[in-house]
C-alpha cells in the first residue's frame, strides 16, 4: 500500500507539473528581459508591462471582449434561469426535447456552432439590417453561456426540491413573491457560479467570434492570434496570456467556493 501511495503521489504531481509547466513558462517570458521565448530567461524586466498598458488595441480589444462577456452573461443568466425554472417545475409534452436542446450548443464543436450561427446571420439577419458586429457576436456567445446558467440553476432546483414554493403558494403568495423570497435564495449561489463561467467562456471565446465578428470587431482572443506570430508583438502577447491565466484563478475560485453546499460537499 505504501509502494502505491508514492507511485499515486508521482504520477499526481507529473500531470499537475505536465498542465502548469507550460503555464509557469508563459508567465516566465512575459518578464524575459530580451523579449523572446527563450530558456533561461535573461533578466527581469517590467518593460513589457509598460508596453502592454499603452497598446491601444490592446486595450481596445479588451474593452470589446470585456462588453460581449457581460452582455452574453447577462443574456445567459435570464434565459438560463427561466429555462431551467420550467424544466425543473413544470411538466410538459417535449420537455425532454427541450432540455436536450438548451444543453446541445456546448456539446457541437464551436466551428460547426459558428459556421451554423454565420449563415443564420447572413440569411435572417443581415436583410433586416443587423449586420456582423459586437451585437453578432453578443448573440453567438449567448448560445452556449445559456448552458453553464442553466446545468448550474437546474441542478440546485433539483437538489433543494419544490416543497417550500409549494407551500408559499398555499399560504397566498404569488409566483413572482414565491420566486424573490423562496426560489431565488435557494438557487442564488447556484445562479452566480453559473454567471461566473459563463463569463469566462465568453471572455476566451475566439472560434464563434470569427464566424460572428464584423471586420472592425477585435476581441482579445483575436487579438492574441493575429499578433502571435508577429516578433516585435511577442513579450506584448506573453504578458497578456499572463494576466490572464492570474485572472483565470479568480472565477475558477469562485464558482468551488459558490458551487458549496452547506456540508462542504459540491453541487
Amino acid at each position: 500500500m505504501r509502494i502505491g501511495a508514492v507511485l499515486l503521489r508521482i504520477a499526481t504531481g507529473a500531470v499537475l507539473l505536465f498542465m502548469y509547466f507550460p503555464l509557469a513558462l508563459v508567465i516566465a517570458y512575459a518578464f524575459n528581459s530580451s523579449g523572446t521565448s527563450a530558456w533561461p530567461p535573461a533578466g527581469f524586466t517590467l518593460q513589457w508591462v509598460q508596453d502592454a498598458l499603452e497598446n491601444t488595441g490592446l486595450r481596445q480589444a479588451f474593452i470589446t471582449s470585456l462588453t460581449a462577456a457581460l452582455a452574453a452573461t447577462a443574456i445567459a443568466v435570464v434565459l438560463g434561469t427561466l429555462a431551467s425554472i420550467a424544466v425543473a417545475r413544470y411538466r410538459f409534452f417535449g420537455r425532454e426535447a427541450v432540455s436536450l436542446l438548451l444543453l446541445l450548443p456546448i456539446a457541437l464543436p464551436g466551428i460547426v456552432t459558428g459556421i451554423a450561427l454565420s449563415s443564420a446571420i447572413q440569411t435572417t439577419l443581415r436583410p433586416l439590417g443587423i449586420d456582423f458586429g459586437l451585437f453578432t457576436v453578443i448573440v453567438g456567445h449567448s448560445t452556449f453561456c445559456i448552458v453553464v446558467v442553466y446545468n448550474n440553476v437546474l441542478a440546485r432546483l433539483r437538489r433543494v426540491g419544490g416543497s417550500l414554493e409549494e407551500a408559499s403558494m398555499d399560504l397566498g403568495a404569488d409566483v413572482f413573491q414565491t420566486f424573490r423570497f423562496v426560489t431565488f435564495p435557494a438557487v442564488r449561489s447556484a445562479l452566480l457560479a453559473g454567471a461566473v463561467l459563463a463569463f469566462a467562456l465568453s471572455f476566451d471565446e475566439i472560434i464563434v467570434t470569427t464566424f460572428t465578428a464584423g471586420p472592425g470587431v477585435q476581441t482579445l482572443p483575436i487579438w492574441i492570434y493575429q499578433n502571435l506570430a508577429r516578433p516585435n508583438q511577442a513579450p506584448i502577447v506573453n504578458v497578456v496570456a499572463a494576466s490572464l491565466i492570474v485572472l483565470s484563478v479568480i472565477p475558477v475560485w469562485l464558482t468551488q467556493r459558490l458551487s458549496a453546499d452547506t456540508s462542504g460537499g459540491r453541487l
